[in-house]
């Protein structure tokens, strides 16, 4: 194991995310390397700072009043006639447009049930040894790895130099089927990116959406279904799913 490997899981070895085989191989590399353990010793001494300072913060009392006075009065209740009217044409509209409006909650029902549960699968990899199958920065030790396990490899590529270290790889189930996820880092923060072959190959734009505070940007490329989760802000996941989009079209080009 390399320095470069061992610095990048030395946080998830102090939050007991590594199974025991990697955890051994990186407290193995520790011991002989003066520099990681350095490190080491750094990161659990501010994990015990900052679980001693008091960071909670309560507002007061002033700040409620404020909220309440900024919201709007409630509108008056509509009579019971214009109600009934409303009533009257909106069955007419209903009947026009029932099959279409049954077929988009459909699809808007099937999406959200999508999301749920990548986001769930997100949450699991953020328990100790469920986060990577195959450990490495190295994108031509990761992808191989997924040769023979999928129908379609999911495209993995290095944006250590901007901003977003690749850790490794891992399969995981979405959708009762088995996908890809690749694993980068932000910081200490994680994204799973998530990749699933589709029928369509039609571009589908990014589009960002929150689930219990995670956010989630799904899109559509070259027959494939992508799915970039994390607790990273909304604009810094927005900037990880553009270099990995261009990076991915000029491998395609070159």
């Amino acid at each position: 194991m390399t320095c470069d490997e061992a610095k990048i899981l030395l946080h998830a070895l102090l939050d007991n995310e590594l199974d025991a085989g990697h955890a051994r191989e990186v407290e193995a590399h520790v011991a002989g390397c003066p520099a990681c353990a350095a490190e080491l010793a750094a990161q659990r001494e501010m994990k015990a700072v900052l679980a001693d300072t008091k960071l909670h913060y309560t507002a007061p009392p002033s700040l409620r009043a404020r909220i309440e006075a900024s919201i709007p009065q409630a509108r008056p209740q509509p009579s019971r006639r214009s109600v009934l009217r409303g009533f009257a044409m909106g069955s007419a509209v209903s009947a026009l447009a029932a099959s279409g409006v049954v077929a988009v909650v459909l699809r808007q029902d099937d999406q959200q049930r999508i999301l749920s549960e990548v986001v769930s699968a997100h949450l699991r990899s953020l328990q100790a040894g469920h986060l990577i199958d195959v450990v490495s920065s190295d994108q031509h030790t990761v992808k191989p790895w997924f040769n023979g396990k999928l129908d379609v490899a999911p495209p993995v590529i290095d944006l250590t130099a901007l901003g977003f270290t690749l850790v490794g790889g891992r399969l995981d189930y979405i959708d009762a089927r088995a996908i890809g996820a690749v694993v980068y880092k932000r910081r200490q923060h994680v994204i799973n990116l998530f990749v699933s072959q589709t029928t369509s190959t039609e571009r589908r734009p990014p589009r960002t959406q929150t689930m219990q505070g995670f956010n989630c940007r799904r899109w559509g490329e070259r027959g494939l279904n992508f799915w970039a989760v994390s607790d990273i802000g909304g604009d810094e996941l927005a900037e990880f799913v553009d270099k990995f989009e261009a990076a991915m079209k000029a491998n395609v080009e070159g």
